[in-house]
């Protein structure tokens, strides 16, 4: 029973991409809250939204990798 170092590798590497979303999100969140009186408030606002949940899906993602990887059988 060894781990899968292509899997664990794999995994880090979803966490290590989630990462700089998971600071970005909330910057850009922020970025659309402060500028309301912009026409481009709602789109701003979505993609801080969407870059949120991809951040939360990858760091899922590479957690469940790693996971898989060190005590599959």
């Amino acid at each position: 029973m060894g781990t899968d170092k292509q899997m664990l590798s794999k995994g880090i590497t979803y966490l290590a991409g989630s990462i700089p979303l998971l600071f970005l999100g909330p910057v850009v969140i922020h970025n659309a809250f402060m500028n309301k009186q912009n026409v481009w408030h709602y789109l701003v606002l979505a993609v801080g939204i969407i870059i949120c949940i991809l951040a939360v899906y990858f760091a899922y993602r590479g957690l469940t990798i790693i996971v898989k990887s060190l005590f599959d059988d």
